[in-house]
């Protein structure tokens, strides 16, 4: 095993991860814990499901489960993503840092962290109605794919969209609303959300992905990213208007949405696309988008719960 890899440029919280002991550090950095726009972008799915189904505020505890989950999920699937991608992160300037890349954490130690944080999954699984738990465990075959998609398709952020989004349908299963309609609209939204805000986050890797053969919609789209961009935002809010509507038909509902609609402007009329900096700056801003979207939630599934018009047991 080699040093402890350097904090890398993206860290979110360098003085916290710099501090500990250099093979505590590679496993944190391994996980991504250095980062938790991740896991925010993993968890806030799930938190729409459970507002808008009219589940919130009475069952805040399942809303901290799906945080914890969502913290561990994340990290495994950083780990299982860099087992599977150590070749090409070592050949990418961005990624061959990386633990398991740059040999600072083994390939045995790393299935054994992984194993570690599925664990803590486990435990947050166990606390799931068992329909919900089945919806979670059908998540494993997606997840496992993930990582090959770069290799076979120009769109693996899609594929992305399908994974990082899984939360909806547990979240949306567990709430037991008692219809589904809501949640396709819903969860169909989020997915095109996926594929704008990853699209912004692989413009950082663009000219590398070009030179190993890596593929990515930010490739695909080339001088037109950003008009990709804005058209995936715009059928997320279309989709999430819809879900909406479902939800509490009042014409004011989708509404909710124009704060997250005003977000998005932002994100798509300020993009860089040549900028790295710029880029990793509009994909972490989705963080607030995603608060943005559960307050949205949050209020059509407390008026509709109110209104006798909810979906909510």
């Amino acid at each position: 095993m080699t040093a402890a890899p350097d904090i890398v440029p993206d860290s979110q919280h360098r003085g916290m991860v710099g501090r500990l002991p250099p093979r505590l550090r590679a496993y944190a950095l391994l996980a991504r814990f250095d980062r938790p726009i991740g896991w925010w972008l993993l968890f806030w799915p799930g938190a729409w499901a459970l507002a808008l189904a009219g589940t919130l505020p009475a069952r805040w505890d399942m809303l901290a489960w799906f945080l914890l989950g969502s913290i561990a999920m994340r990290g495994a699937g950083c780990v299982y993503n860099d087992i599977v991608d150590r070749d090409l992160d070592a050949r990418v300037a961005r990624t061959a840092s990386r633990p398991v890349a740059s040999g600072a954490v083994s390939l045995k130690a790393a299935w054994g962290w992984l194993v570690l944080l599925c664990l803590v999954g486990l435990v947050v699984l166990l606390q799931l109605r068992w329909q919900a738990q089945l919806v979670a465990l059908a998540s494993l075959a997606l997840v496992a794919a993930y990582p090959f998609m770069k290799r076979i398709t120009w769109w693996p952020q899609a594929w992305l969209g399908i994974v990082f989004t899984w939360a909806a349908p547990v979240a949306w299963v567990e709430a037991d609303p008692g219809t589904l309609a809501p949640l396709a609209f819903l969860y169909a939204g989020s997915i095109a959300w996926v594929i704008g805000y990853d699209t912004i986050y692989a413009l950082q890797d663009i000219e590398d992905d070009a030179l190993v053969g890596v593929r990515s919609s930010a490739r695909a789209l080339g001088r037109g990213v950003r008009g990709g961009v804005a058209f995936f935002y715009a059928a997320a809010l279309l989709l999430w208007a819809t879900a909406i509507w479902q939800v509490f038909p009042d014409a004011l509902a989708p509404a909710a949405l124009l704060p997250v609609a005003a977000h998005f402007g932002w994100q798509v009329a300020t993009l860089a696309p040549a900028d790295g900096a710029n880029a990793l700056a509009r994909f972490r801003a989705n963080r607030v988008a995603g608060l943005l979207m559960f307050l949205a939630c949050l209020v059509v599934g407390s008026a509709g719960a109110i209104a006798g018009a909810s979906f909510a047991p």
